[in-house]
């Protein structure tokens, strides 16, 4: 079954860089959407950066230029680089993938799958 497992979240000070990893396993189909949310007010969970099935990637406004999302195939792993990062960044982040898609993705709902959460500390 598939598994995401996420790595790489910690404290910084605004202004500084994190990467996040999420480590995928179990994948049985080769058209996925994946990507990366976190958390906001209570248990709402709002989309950073999302890649398609088709390759197209879409970036929260609030993270655009400041973000990047990407996809390492061999290692099955998914990343998001956080630059320039500021104190309302810090939060709870969560890769999520959703398996056999063929429409864009970016809603909660659209994602099956999801992983346990990476905790982000901006000072």
């Amino acid at each position: 079954h598939v598994q995401l497992v996420e790595s790489g979240g910690g404290s910084v000070q605004a202004g500084g860089s994190l990467r996040l990893s999420c480590q995928i396993s179990g994948l049985t189909s080769t058209s996925n959407c994946m990507g990366w949310f976190r958390q906001v007010s209570g248990r709402k969970r709002e989309a950073v950066a999302v890649l398609n099935h088709d390759g197209s990637l879409k970036y929260a406004e609030s993270v655009m230029g400041r973000f990047t999302l990407s996809r390492e195939s061999a290692e099955n792993t998914l990343y998001l680089q956080m630059s320039g990062l500021r104190p309302d960044d810090a939060t709870v982040y969560f890769c999520a993938l959703e398996q056999h898609s063929y429409n864009p993705c970016w809603a909660r709902g659209d994602f099956g799958y999801w992983g346990h959460g990476t905790q982000v500390t901006v000072s």
